[in-house]
């Protein structure tokens, strides 16, 4: 009998000691949560209860030189539902399929969805978004967002670049200077109850958004839109495939104008601007809207011709193996090794001195100037000029120059990128690698951006871009400018004339390849004034019809363009001076 008890009574005890021990755990595990782990659990209480929306922050605005505004937002609206707080779901259905023109099957499947949050249609007109507020539908959001606007449509438009879904940048301007113009979203933050239904009059946190900068650039309107207006002009008068035009401050670097025609409609980008293609299925579609992007002053390449002799020429005055009045023989074509290389006049030019056969963009002068120069000596300047790299212009997709590796550089291939054929560059690089040649000898960075301001208009960054100085000497830069102004004032750039005016300028006609399609690019570059250049100007005519020679087509163009200018950039007439002032040296 008393071993019985005893027996209960160590069971009881072990009872005890088990039920103390559970106990004991379970009172260090609650101070443990309470006291090491409670603002853990509050985060994850707060979040139970909080539901967070975005506040988009502004995106900065583009600002031209002049100081319009060409890039900025528009307010719309983004519609959601939330599942918990919805008390009349026939109605909601109703009034967001009426009022937004959506199938009602979509739009209930998202209402009756138990989630959070779901979005019914984004980038909604602020009016439709305050319409549809004034239904007081439970459960039904609408937040003020914000949506890019471009106010001139199709004006600079593989400039600028346009912006995605969530605004932020796709090409141009606005994907280089994203981290400027994007700004910082802010956030409301609302409290709900378990059901998840919002507590009416809950205090309502709010961390507002920082607007993004606002970015001035160097391109003017109104050099832009005379420029794409003249454009249009030539690309339908000559049934061009594509226009582009450059103008360039060659002292900075800073752009005024970059056209390229036809343009696409920034506030619709992805509807084609040309009906002649029509494509089968989306990928076609994406490929021929990847190709309406693109911006072929920076993104494609192309065989320069007879506008490339202006690099020839320098570096043949630079390492003096030539000299203005130096006599050459042009027959109508030169022999090189085992090809005939023609000159453009079948006939020949007969004798004239280096001046001459520049004013003429005779092949085989400059032909002759690179024998002298020599591959080694050719591929020196070739560097030293800047043209196996890239401009470092402030846009994406810059493509890189094409040419032969110096090992396999034959007589014959010297002969050939003399005058500017079997080699490619980019339009850009070709306008600054000139300016550099005409300023005095300073290799320039081109580019659009010159600041960034916030949105109170506190200046917050100015932009700077390398220099290289002495690419040529101030001498061989003042020789160019002569021969230059000669080939415009008496020249194959007789077009570009503008009486009161010095113009600096050469003419171009390079055959695309494959040769056999006769299909060609017209081109003209001028510079004013010829002595102290203010501006620049770069035509490229893709594959006119008819009469397709440069200083036929493509100056005249550039006349028109500086002489509707020059007034606006302050650039006053003078009188023209003589040969005489410029000394030539025997």
């Amino acid at each position: 009998m008393n071993s019985n008890k005893t027996h209960h009574r160590e069971k009881i005890a072990l009872l005890f000691f088990l039920l103390f021990l559970a106990m004991t755990g379970l009172m260090g595990r609650l101070i443990f949560l309470m006291i090491f782990r409670s603002e853990h659990y509050s985060a994850m209480a707060s979040d139970l209860h909080e539901r967070e929306r975005t506040i988009k922050a502004a995106r900065g605005n583009i600002i031209d030189a002049s100081g319009t505004v060409i890039a900025t937002n528009r307010t719309v609206c983004t519609i959601s539902v939330i599942h918990n707080q919805v008390k009349k779901p026939d109605e909601v259905v109703a009034v967001l399929s009426k009022e937004l023109g959506l199938n009602e099957a979509e739009i209930r499947k998202k209402v009756e969805k138990y989630s959070s949050r779901e979005i019914i249609k984004t980038n909604v007109d602020k009016a439709m978004g305050d319409q549809i507020r004034s239904y007081h539908l439970a459960g039904v959001k609408v937040d003020e967002d914000y949506k890019r606007y471009y106010p001139y449509d199709t004006l600079a438009s593989t400039v600028l670049g346009f912006t995605g879904g969530d605004n932020q940048g796709i090409i141009g301007l606005e994907v280089k200077y994203e981290q400027y113009l994007k700004g910082l979203n802010g956030k409301i933050l609302t409290m709900s109850d378990a059901a998840g239904i919002e507590i009416e009059n809950a205090a309502e946190d709010r961390i507002e958004p920082i607007a993004g900068q606002d970015l001035h650039i160097s391109l003017d309107v109104n050099i832009q839109r005379y420029c794409e207006q003249a454009a249009y002009q030539v690309m339908e008068k000559k049934g061009a495939k594509r226009v582009s035009i450059i103008i360039m401050n060659p002292q900075n670097g800073e752009i005024m104008a970059m056209v390229n025609a036809p343009e696409f409609n920034l506030n619709d980008p992805f509807t084609l601007n040309t009906t002649t293609e029509v494509p089968a299925n989306e990928k076609e579609k994406q490929d021929l809207l990847n190709k309406m992007w693109r911006n072929p002053c920076i993104n494609d390449t192309y065989e320069p011709g007879s506008t490339f002799k202006i690099v020839t020429a320098a570096a043949g005055l630079e390492a003096g193996v030539v000299k203005l009045t130096d006599q050459f023989s042009c027959p109508g074509f030169r022999v090189v090794e085992d090809r005939k290389i023609r000159c453009h006049k079948v006939g020949g030019h007969g004798s004239e001195t280096f001046l001459q056969g520049m004013m003429n963009s005779c092949n085989p002068v400059l032909i002759d100037v690179g024998q002298r120069l020599g591959v080694d000596n050719y591929y020196k300047y070739f560097e030293q000029f800047g043209l196996k790299g890239k401009t470092g212009i402030d846009l994406p997709g810059e493509a890189s120059t094409i040419m032969h590796k110096k090992e396999d550089m034959g007589l014959v291939e010297l002969a050939t990128v003399s005058f500017g054929q079997s080699f490619q560059i980019t339009p850009m690089q070709l306008i600054t690698t000139a300016s550099s040649l005409v300023n005095g000898g300073n290799r320039i960075t081109p580019h659009f951006g010159v600041s960034t301001v916030s949105s109170d208009g506190k200046s917050v960054h100015t932009f700077t871009y390398p220099v290289k100085e002495g690419i040529v000497s101030k001498e061989t830069s003042e020789t160019m400018r002569y021969i230059l102004e000669q080939v415009v004032s008496e020249g194959s750039g007789k077009k570009a004339k503008i009486e009161g005016y010095r113009i600096g300028g050469k003419t171009a006609t390079s055959e695309k390849l494959p040769r056999s399609l006769k299909k060609y690019i017209s081109s003209f570059i001028g510079f004013a004034p010829a002595d102290n250049p203010k501006v620049i100007a770069l035509i490229t005519i893709d594959e006119p019809q008819g009469i397709y020679y440069g200083g036929t087509i493509a100056a005249p163009v550039i006349a028109d363009i500086f002489k509707n200018i020059f007034p606006y950039l302050g650039i006053e007439p003078e009188e023209e001076k003589t040969v005489s002032t410029f000394r030539i040296s025997g």
